[in-house]
C-alpha cells in the first residue's frame, strides 16, 4: 500500500495505459503532471486514497492481452509512431476545428460568449503545437534516431549542438505543460465539452472533436513525457559513458 502511494502517476500509465481512464475520471492530469505521486494528488484534491487505489486495482486485475507495451518499443520506432499517428492527427484536425470554432463564435457568440475564449485558446494551441512538433521533427527526434543508429553500428556518438538531450527535452516538457493548462481552461469553459441545449449539429460536432483532440493530446504527451523522454535520456547517458 505504502509503495503504491509513493508511486508516480506517470509510472502507472506507462506500465498500463488503461489506468489513464481512472485518472481522467477523477480529474487527475497523468501526462503533463505525471511526476506527482498518488499520495500527493489525493492530498491536494481531497480524494479518498483507498477508493482511487481500488479503482486502479480493478483495472489492473483485468487481463490486458491486447494492451500495447510502448516501453518495449525501440526509441526510433516510438518517434516514428508519434509522428505518424499523433503529429499527423494534430495537423489534419486543427484546420477543421478552427473552421468550426470560428463559425460557432460568429453564429452563437452572442448567446454563448464563452465561445470567443474557446476560439482564442484553440488558436493559440494551433500555433504553439505546430511549432512544437516541428522542433521535435527537425531537432529532437532525428537525434534520438541517430543515437539508435550509432549504437547499432557500434560507432561513437558526437555531442549535438544543443549540448545534451536534456536541453530540448526540458523545452518540450515546458511546452507540454502550457498546452495542458490551455486545455484545462477549454474543458472548464465548455463544461467538459457538453454542448448547450440549443446547440446545432456543428456545435455538437465541434465539442466532440475538441474532446477527442484533448484525449489524443493526453496520450501524445504521455508517450513523450513518461516513456520516450526518460528512455532517451538514459540511452544518451549510456552511450556517452561507453
Amino acid at each position: 500500500m505504502e509503495t503504491l502511494m509513493n508511486k508516480q502517476i506517470g509510472e502507472f500509465v506507462a506500465e498500463d495505459y488503461r489506468t489513464a481512464a481512472v485518472f481522467s475520471k477523477y480529474g487527475i492530469d497523468f501526462c503533463c503532471k505525471g511526476h506527482r505521486t498518488i499520495d500527493e494528488v489525493c492530498t491536494k484534491k481531497g480524494l479518498d486514497k483507498t477508493i482511487l487505489l481500488d479503482s486502479l486495482s480493478a483495472v489492473l486485475n483485468i487481463r490486458a492481452d491486447q494492451a500495447i507495451d510502448y516501453r518495449s518499443w525501440p526509441l526510433d520506432l516510438l518517434t516514428d509512431y508519434i509522428e505518424k499517428k499523433h503529429h499527423r492527427y494534430v495537423e489534419e484536425t486543427i484546420p477543421i476545428l478552427l473552421q468550426f470554432l470560428d463559425k460557432l463564435r460568429k453564429v452563437h457568440g452572442e448567446r454563448h460568449p464563452e465561445l470567443f475564449r474557446v476560439y482564442e485558446l484553440f488558436t493559440m494551441t494551433a500555433g504553439a503545437l505546430s511549432q512544437h512538433m516541428k522542433k521535435e521533427e527537425l531537432m529532437l527526434f532525428p537525434f534520438i534516431r541517430k543515437m539508435v543508429k550509432v549504437r547499432l553500428n557500434e560507432d561513437t556518438l558526437e555531442r549535438p549542438h544543443f549540448g545534451t538531450i536534456e536541453n530540448p527535452i526540458t523545452m518540450m516538457r515546458h511546452e507540454h505543460d502550457e498546452e495542458g493548462d490551455r486545455f484545462r481552461e477549454i474543458a472548464g469553459i465548455t463544461g467538459n465539452y457538453i454542448p448547450p441545449e440549443d446547440a446545432c449539429n456543428t456545435y455538437r460536432v465541434a465539442f466532440k472533436m475538441l474532446d477527442e483532440f484533448e484525449q489524443d493530446l493526453h496520450l501524445h504527451i504521455h508517450l513523450e513525457n513518461n516513456i520516450l523522454f526518460p528512455a532517451a535520456i538514459e540511452f544518451q547517458e549510456k552511450m556517452f559513458k561507453e
